[in-house]
């Protein structure tokens, strides 16, 4: 997703930075990026990929700037690092290349032609072309982040991707179920093991194992969950989320359903801990959580664990 075209005032040779950075927009090493030297680079986004990318640039580039689009109230722009800050999201970008942001703090970027780039690091764009033309292919739409409410999105012509709808279980279209399904769409979860979990509930549907409720009351489970969204007034970039401010469950409560309905063990009570401790590591020490961690206690229960699998 493109959110820089949403914000007034960006210029053409912005979004053209945007598309044709060198060695792509996901590059993460200070050795493939030894062409931002001297740069002012913008970061849009501060998920991991924006906040690994920042940090891997810090000691290249001149300036790093991180536009937050859900950036706290007050939030302090400096950090340890002196070429390095944060912000809120862009509000515009003025005719003379100062960029304003949202929080009216008066911080201000000037972008420099050719000295300057701009980088989205926001959510993936959804697509599939091979099902058809257009937003809405085969029954399938991509959510409309803004315009409409969520329910009708779902259920009619969305106009932008951000989500993907009606689904049941973020896996399967219930006009369509079993015969198209969608393997690894949420996220703020632990992915592989998740997807993993998807596919044998996938597998054992297609062998006839697994039964799926009737289309109807798929579809009644789908409409409960968007108005429960709307209820939280929940974005609808956060569709696929598995958070407990977004839907019912948490992505450990998605995945015990998942087990359940697959006949598996219950992931172990450790690989959770650890889950969550890591992402707490993530926002409280963004310097130094893939080095410093004090876990040692529970590597004899991993090791109990694996032992099971030799």
């Amino acid at each position: 997703m493109d959110i820089s075209r949403d914000i007034v005032g960006v210029a053409e040779e912005v979004h053209v930075a945007i598309r044709s950075a060198p060695y792509g927009l996901q590059s993460t090493t200070a050795k493939a990026n030894f062409w931002l030297h001297s740069m002012v680079v913008v970061i849009i986004g501060y998920n991991p990929s924006g906040m690994d990318i920042s940090r891997d640039i810090v000691g290249v580039a001149e300036e790093v700037h991180v536009a937050i689009r859900s950036a706290p109230y007050g939030l302090q722009s400096t950090t340890a690092k002196a070429n390095f800050w944060l912000h809120s999201m862009i509000e515009r970008a003025e005719e003379d290349g100062t960029i304003v942001f949202q929080d009216g703090s008066g911080d201000v970027i000037t972008l420099v032609k050719n000295r300057t780039y701009v980088w989205s690091c926001l959510e993936y764009k959804y697509s599939f072309p091979f099902l058809g033309d257009g937003n809405k292919a085969a029954g399938i739409c991509v959510d409309d982040n803004q315009s409409r409410p969520i329910l009708e999105v779902a259920l009619g012509p969305p106009n932008r991707e951000d989500g993907v709808g009606p689904l049941y279980k973020h896996v399967f279209p219930p006009q369509l179920a079993p015969h198209i399904a969608f393997i690894g769409l949420p996220f703020k979860g632990i992915p592989f093991p998740l997807f993993q979990l998807q596919s044998n509930w996938v597998a054992g549907v297609l062998s006839g194992r697994i039964e799926l409720p009737s289309q109807e009351k798929m579809m009644h489970d789908v409409e409960t969950f968007y108005l429960e969204m709307e209820a939280r007034g929940c974005p609808k970039r956060y569709t696929h989320g598995l958070t407990p401010t977004v839907c019912a469950c948490s992505c450990f409560e998605y995945e015990d359903w998942l087990v359940e309905q697959c006949g598996l063990e219950k992931i172990e009570e450790w690989r959770k801990v650890i889950h969550i401790a890591a992402r707490t590591k993530v926002s409280d020490q963004p310097e130094s959580y893939r080095d410093e961690w004090d876990d040692d206690h529970f590597l004899a229960q991993a090791h109990n664990d694996f032992t099971k699998y030799f």
